[in-house]
């Protein structure tokens, strides 16, 4: 095999792929990206055998082939050669060789029949929307997944459509947060569960150009992602997802609505005076006309006051800080409606139209 890449288009493809390598594993193979150029174009592949992907790299076929070489070596490699053309040589017992101007790296690879290709997937449903909706849902809910595997369903995102709505769901035992987004065209009625690691890998490599399509196809046990000249295959998370609606409440006897800004400012310098082992709240203190944020910690306290719009009764409740900023940092909207109820109960953030939905348990506190 004998390929040349200019280093943009090389360095692009194995950036895209790499987000399948697994970070540790007992099988070599899998720590390698797969070049195949036996059937007229040169595509790389990754797969950790949950997650994998497969791109379409510019660049000029001199002799048709393919091998596997480890990722890391590789993307090393790539990342530091100059930004000239690169030529990656094979032989008969998987050598590589990569040159670019007066350097010349001469590495070890593996048979690309050991490779393991991805999943062939029937595309039983689909939805079609812009790369920069699925990136936008994706961030807007990811932080809300819990972070380990204890509870494989919180360590994915439900993604539900009906009636060409897609709504996707995060939860991690003490917040929630739902996106929902109008599709146009034709969409079939889905509800799956995709792991996390998919789609904050795949929100890395997404356009932000509006214009930018793409389409999602489903299967019984799988999603499938198909961009630009790339395609993402990901396992499902099997089982029956929480009763989201259960979860959800109109009930409230507080109201307020609060300038975004001022407000996550003001938590933002509240937290200047909580270390991350003391786990301590802040305490909103909800009055006519007034919200104060009061902290009282080892290092110090802190009062301040911002100004919101109330109706209904006065309340005093405790939250996790970065809670309340991830939310509120992921609204784009200049004023925010917060729904409490009592000092035990979520708090609801909202938008009229439920677009967007973060609910926040409180946390006790002492006053």
């Amino acid at each position: 095999m004998k390929l040349v890449f200019s280093k943009s288009e090389l360095s692009k493809g194995v950036n895209i792929v790499s987000k399948a390598i697994p970070t540790r594993t007992s099988m070599p193979i899998l720590e390698c990206i797969m070049i195949d150029s036996t059937e007229g174009q040169i595509k790389f592949t990754a797969n950790d055998m949950e997650l994998g992907i497969e791109t379409i790299v510019e660049g000029d076929i001199l002799e048709k082939g393919k091998i596997a070489i480890d990722a890391k070596i590789f993307s090393d490699i790539v990342r530091k050669l100059p930004d000239n053309d690169i030529t990656i040589q094979t032989d008969d017992n998987y050598n590589a060789l990569i040159t670019c101007e007066n350097s010349k790296f001469n590495i070890s690879g593996k048979s690309g029949d050991d490779f393991s290709f991805l999943p062939v997937i029937e595309k039983q449903k689909s939805i079609r929307l812009s790369q920069f909706a699925l990136r936008e849902l994706v961030n807007q809910t990811i932080f809300c997944t819990a972070p380990n595997d204890n509870n494989k369903m919180m360590a994915g995102e439900l993604f539900e459509v009906v009636d060409s709505e897609l709504k996707v769901v995060a939860l991690d035992g003490h917040r929630i947060a739902i996106r929902k987004k109008k599709l146009e065209g034709r969409a079939d009625d889905v509800k799956v569960v995709v792991p996390g690691k998919t789609l904050n890998e795949i929100s890395k490599i997404l356009s932000t150009d509006a214009d930018d399509m793409m389409n999602i196809y489903f299967s019984n046990n799988h999603i499938l992602f198909e961009f630009d000249q790339t395609i993402v295959v990901s396992r499902l998370i099997e089982g029956e997802y929480f009763k989201i609606s259960q979860m959800l409440s109109s009930d409230y006897e507080t109201k307020i609505t609060a300038n975004k800004k001022e407000m996550l400012g003001s938590i933002d310098r509240a937290t200047l005076l909580i270390k991350e082992s003391d786990k301590k709240p802040i305490i909103l203190n909800i009055t006519d006309g007034n919200m104060e944020v009061k902290v009282v910690s080892s290092i110090g306290s802190l009062n301040e006051n911002v100004a919101v719009e109330k109706e209904g009764k006065d309340i005093m409740i405790g939250f996790n800080p970065k809670f309340l900023m991830d939310a509120l940092g992921k609204i784009d909207d200049e004023n925010v409606d917060i729904y409490l109820l009592n000092p035990k109960a979520p708090c609801f953030i909202r938008d009229k139209e439920e677009n967007y939905i973060y609910l926040i348990l409180p946390v006790n506190f002492t006053a």
